[in-house]
């Protein structure tokens, strides 16, 4: 089995082992509160980790999406069973299992394998890194409201805390159902390679999804300092590509506050890829041919 192919069943085995493993901590926590509250704990606690770890079984990006909710959801929790006044030494050891459980869902590989599931045998998706805009702020903002809020309200409901229980689940339902939305869109933004050449998938910055045909490629390569390409990676940290073409490619760009930007004429642009090594690899391979002919 090679490594593609082994490292969901990693990400599977370090969430099968986590109620052994961090359950202690939880139970010790738990211990002193009311019945009801513990009660409630207890089975949403079984709940989303049964949830995710059915989710880690099926290789789509609804399910990274959902891991990559749950996973920081499991490390808070932990690192509250580990503050509690009556947890010892299996606080610790729950908050370092559950971390080694989150950087494994969060590694470049597990999104490469997991948005690969639902893909055509023919094509092979790379997913891009997230806008660094969000990373400081909003992204973990839109986090507390999608995950945190409505475990919060579950337990106030719990504990007979009607009207701040209330308040809370309807703030939650519409983070649910809003914020989640735009959190698993952060899952479907890749670069494809298909037969017919290599196409560029994100809604955040394309109103549709645009193929570039082989013929049209003129080759990829990392970015250099101070190009002047089209620059799609949104302040993205990490390595970017520049994508060359023999003639320009119109692209109808998205706007903030709006679905449709303007439309561009380019023949270079810039993305960020999780992992830009394996997209040069593969386009080697696709193209028969070396990264760049410049």
């Amino acid at each position: 089995m090679d490594r593609a192919r082994l490292h969901p069943w990693v990400v599977r085995a370090a969430w099968a082992v986590l109620p052994f493993a961090a359950g202690p901590a939880f139970a010790d926590a738990l211990d002193a509160r009311s019945v009801p509250v513990r009660t409630v704990a207890s089975v949403g606690l079984w709940l989303v980790w049964g949830v995710a770890l059915c989710g880690s079984l099926v290789l789509h990006p609804i399910a990274l999406t959902l891991l990559r909710v749950v996973a920081p959801a499991a490390v808070a929790s932990a690192g509250w069973a580990a503050a509690q006044r009556d947890v010892g030494a299996s606080g610790a050891f729950a908050v370092a299992i559950t971390l080694v459980a989150l950087s494994l869902v969060f590694l470049p590989e597990t999104g490469v394998a997991f948005v690969n599931g639902p893909a055509y045998p023919n094509e092979r998706r790379f997913p891009l890194r997230v806008p660094g805009p969000l990373l400081f702020g909003p992204l973990v903002v839109a986090w507390v409201l999608t995950a945190g809020i409505p475990i919060a309200a579950l337990l106030l409901l719990s504990a007979r805390q009607w009207i701040a229980g209330g308040i809370a689940g309807t703030v939650g339902a519409a983070a649910v159902f809003f914020l989640g939305r735009a959190l698993h869109g952060l899952s479907r933004r890749w670069v494809v390679f298909v037969p017919a050449g290599l196409v560029l998938h994100d809604p955040m910055t394309l109103v549709d999804p645009v193929l570039f045909p082989k013929l049209k490629i003129a080759g990829v390569e990392i970015a250099a300092a101070g190009t002047d390409a089209l620059d799609l990676t949104q302040r993205s940290p990490g390595i970017a590509l520049e994508l060359a073409l023999r003639e320009e490619a119109t692209l109808v760009l998205t706007k903030p506050g709006e679905r449709i930007g303007p439309t561009v004429a380019v023949d270079r642009l810039l993305f960020t890829p999780t992992r830009p090594g394996r997209v040069l690899g593969e386009l080697r391979v696709r193209m028969g041919a070396p990264p760049s002919d410049g």
